[in-house]
């Protein structure tokens, strides 16, 4: 599915460069400043990085999901933080408007977030709504030619500078399931909008996540995605864009747990003890041996996912499969890295203490392991009966 071998080659080059040249080298200060520095910023934007999911008519590059699954694991052969700086704005910031939004919400907001002049969150999490969606409290009341939101967001990736936010709210409180759910797209700046602290987080620090606090937001009811006659399909678009989005997660587990690979072969194969390279020792290979297979099997399981969505087919079970097997995947070859690494792995110079932090969390967000599977056997059943 691949359009143009040679573009695509050329784009995956840039960015392998990029990583090496710009990425890798930052990623101790990154790490301990907590900040991407603004000159990185700028580097992915001006690579068109920001644009990659959004179609060439309105500036994007108009990835298809194959070429999208190759350019991110490019990407992440350095640390995830990264790339979740421009994810929820290829991801689940965009697809939204992209794969429902009017053709006015695409002219407007499209072009913008392609270029990387503005960044778009996903705003669907809530303090007492996590895993269970469709349990979501914050509200939208009709109020003449407005929607009022009231309501509070959790963990909101890139939220505190968002310049637009996919806003999940409930538009009819009698519907107590997804059927009563708008999404909104919700200007950052719009008065009744603030930002709780930064959350102090285990890993992924240069990732900044917060809550967003909605009180009395007015937002024009010509601003739910798909028009005001979409009203009540807001979790119908959360649900695809997750669908996508879980693809996308699984190539940047992928990406990093190639990097980490890597780093655990040289490491393996300097490091000496008993008068010999520890690569040389068969449980060391083992080891190495084990992460190479799971690789393998998951970067093939996300290649066909990705060449079967491009073909159109439905893929809601491929992708579960793919999202749960790639970060359970990463998170053990992060585990066996430190083990490789031995007390250089524990400790911060190396890089792989850091790595570990960073991958636990592609095990929880956007769907747990435990939605994962809850995803699959129901798709089982229902294709089944």
């Amino acid at each position: 599915m691949i359009r143009d071998a040679d573009t695509l080659e050329a784009l995956l080059d840039g960015i392998r460069r990029f990583v090496r040249e710009v990425l890798v080298p930052a990623e101790r200060e990154v790490d301990e400043t907590d900040e991407i520095p603004s000159h990185i910023v700028q580097g992915m934007k001006d690579l068109g990085l920001c644009g990659m999911t959004i179609p060439e008519s309105y500036g994007g590059l108009g990835l298809t999901t194959e070429e999208e699954v190759l350019a991110a694991i490019a990407l992440c052969q350095t640390s995830p933080a990264f790339r979740s700086l421009i994810g929820t704005t290829i991801g689940i910031g965009s697809q939204g408007i992209l794969m429902d939004g009017t053709e006015a919400q695409k002219r407007e907001f499209l072009p913008p977030l392609a270029s990387g002049e503005i960044l778009a969150s996903f705003a669907l999490t809530e303090p007492e709504s996590g895993s269970d969606a469709a349990s979501l409290r914050t509200t939208a009341r009709r109020d003449g030619d407005h929607y009022v939101i009231d309501g509070t967001k959790r963990y909101i990736t890139n939220a505190p500078y968002a310049g637009i936010f996919t806003v999940m709210a409930r538009t009819d409180a009698s519907v107590k399931g997804a059927g009563g759910i708008s999404a909104f797209i919700v200007d950052a700046g719009t008065p009744g909008i603030s930002f709780g602290k930064r959350d102090r987080k285990m890993g992924q620090r240069g990732s900044h996540t917060c809550d967003v606090i909605f009180d009395g937001v007015r937002v024009p009811a010509s601003r739910i995605i798909g028009g005001e006659g979409n009203t009540g399909n807001g979790f119908r678009t959360a649900m695809k864009v997750l669908d996508k989005g879980r693809i996308h997660i699984a190539a940047v587990c992928v990406g990093v747990a190639e990097r980490i690979l890597r780093d655990s072969l040289r490491y393996a194969m300097e490091r000496q003890q008993f008068g010999q390279a520890i690569a040389e020792f068969q449980l060391v290979q083992a080891m190495l041996a084990d992460s190479r297979t799971e690789l393998y099997a998951a970067r093939s399981m996300l290649l066909d996912t990705a060449r079967k969505r491009d073909a159109g087919e439905n893929i809601a079970t491929e992708a579960a499969c793919c999202k749960l097997f790639a970060s359970e995947m990463c998170g053990r070859v992060a585990d066996r890295s430190v083990q490789i690494f031995g007390g250089a792995g524990y400790v911060a110079d190396s890089g792989i203490e850091r790595f570990y932090r960073d991958v636990r969390l592609f095990r929880i967000f956007e769907g747990t392991t435990q939605i994962q599977q809850v995803v699959i056997a129901r798709n089982m059943l229902r294709e089944a009966a």
